[in-house]
């Protein structure tokens, strides 16, 4: 039987998260940090360790099957890769800054100035796109040096809280991409490995709708269980259970997480008691 083969960064900040994905998923791998290569017991898959640069080129040419990456990357990478799931994590996007003494944020700032990056593609398109011309210098690592040397009047990097760029007396203007961690393919995957991959991606959508949904249980007059049915929307239809106490029933749902605060407000409203919110660990519809 075919194995997907699935590329994982082997070290930096996806590389903790990618793992625990996998967990939730049910499918779980023995310490190979230190491998390039690793096999998974109870799912047809095979890890491989890359290195976070080189996995693009990993995926197009059909080395690995599929990868937890970056948007930011693939974007910079440029190649002819397929995204078919966003996985909410490790969330940055890609940003111009200059010193802090700088006070305008308008990209004009960098017409005809040195910008130091090591995003060359993603900035060039950007600057393109918006008719400024400038001066672009490529560095692999501790961008946000560089105007402090006199290298450059400001850099594109990746921000995520920005003490980064606070640490090094610079500050965030404009923002070019937003990016997350998605899974990816390959286009020359067979239809075998394809199948396997659909199943894989069943796991995800269920460990990923957990984490943005709560279960609710709350106590309701019986006079006000279509009122309260109303506001919850996540489900076919809510779970209601009699009450020792006659005229009330226990109301059980499901709740999106981005609306939480609103729809408890609403529920309250419309005479709910005793409202006891519980995590969900998967969910499968």
């Amino acid at each position: 039987m075919s194995k997907l083969k699935i590329a994982i960064q082997k070290s930096g900040r996806l590389y903790e998260e990618s793992l625990q994905l996998l967990k939730d998923c049910g499918i779980f791998v023995n310490n190979g940090k230190d491998q390039l290569k690793v096999s998974v017991d109870n799912f047809p898959m095979e890890i491989m360790y890359l290195r976070n640069s080189d996995i693009p080129q990993y995926l197009e040419d059909g080395v690995v099957d599929i990868a937890i990456v970056g948007e930011n990357l693939l974007a910079e990478k440029q190649k002819n890769i397929q995204i078919v799931e966003k996985l909410g994590f490790s969330k940055c996007r890609v940003s111009l800054a200059v010193p802090k003494e700088v006070e305008t944020n308008e990209l004009s700032y960098f017409q005809g100035r040195k910008i130091a990056t090591s995003y060359p593609n993603t900035l060039k398109n950007f600057l393109d796109k918006n008719g400024i011309e400038s001066d672009i210098h490529i560095i692999s690592g501790s961008v946000e040096i560089a105007p402090n040397i006199g290298l450059a009047d400001g850099i594109c990097d990746i921000v995520s809280s920005g003490s980064t760029l606070f640490k090094n007396g610079l500050r965030e203007t404009v923002t070019l991409l937003k990016s997350e961690a998605v899974l990816a393919k390959t286009f020359q995957m067979n239809t075998e490995k394809e199948a396997i991959l659909q199943k894989f991606l069943f796991r995800i959508q269920s460990v990923l709708r957990a984490k943005n949904s709560k279960y609710i249980l709350m106590n309701v007059p019986d006079e006000k269980i279509k009122d309260i049915a109303n506001v919850l929307p996540v489900l076919k239809s809510p779970t209601v259970i009699p009450l020792a106490e006659k005229g009330w029933s226990s109301i059980h749902s499901v709740i999106d997480e981005e609306r939480f605060w609103e729809v408890i407000d609403e529920l309250k409203e419309n005479g709910a008691q005793d409202i006891l919110i519980i995590p969900i660990d998967k969910m499968v519809i």
